[in-house]
């Protein structure tokens, strides 16, 4: 994908940011805060409230995920860092739960845990470029395993309801599958 540039949501890239997940703040109004707050506290909040937990969190650093530009325009996020930092993603029942080896509380355990293209981008292969350049900064970052929850299939390749990615791609990048809570919703991970 040649006019594809991907690279860290630094705070100078908060426009850039706001104009990808637009008005509405992306899914539902999400912010990318699913995996951040409790359900009760997300729901209770504004669209404006969720937009200013994340833009607080881009501004404290360090980056929380990448955009990927193509002609200079934001065209997709993914979520990637510290399990640590997207705490909802950890809770016990979730397909996403931490097993007993790599703990949510270790730095060194990432986790993939979100995706968002522009619509027209959608079902047009960004995923793949998206993943390797978050294995590149999960080892940049010392993160020694990165993990991912995905969906074995959605009703559609453009579902935003494949926001946590789809397992097809992290296979494809190296991951494995390690854990089953759901079916088609298998844990996977990468050591790096």
């Amino acid at each position: 994908m040649e006019d594809l540039r991907i690279q860290p949501l630094t705070p100078e890239l908060i426009p850039d940011f706001m104009a990808l997940f637009g008005p509405q703040g992306a899914c539902y109004g999400c912010w990318c805060t699913h995996f951040r707050l409790r359900p009760k506290q997300r729901q209770a909040m504004s669209g404006e409230e969720k937009r200013e937990v994340m833009l607080d969190r881009i501004r404290r650093g360090p980056p929380p995920g990448l955009l990927a530009f193509r002609g200079g325009q934001p065209v997709g996020w993914m979520q990637i860092g510290p399990r640590a930092d997207v705490p909802e993603w950890n809770n016990p029942g979730r397909v996403s739960s931490p097993l007993p080896d790599a703990p949510a509380e270790d730095p060194q355990v990432w986790a993939v845990s979100c995706f968002f293209f522009r619509s027209d981008q959608r079902g047009k292969g960004l995923s793949h470029p998206m993943l390797a350049e978050g294995i590149a900064f999960a080892r940049q970052g010392g993160a020694r395993l990165l993990e991912a929850a995905p969906m074995d299939r959605a009703k559609q390749s453009k579902s935003v309801g494949l926001f946590v990615g789809s397992t097809s791609v992290f296979l494809k990048a190296g991951f494995r599958q390690v854990a089953a809570v759901k079916d088609g919703r298998p844990l996977m991970r990468l050591s790096l």
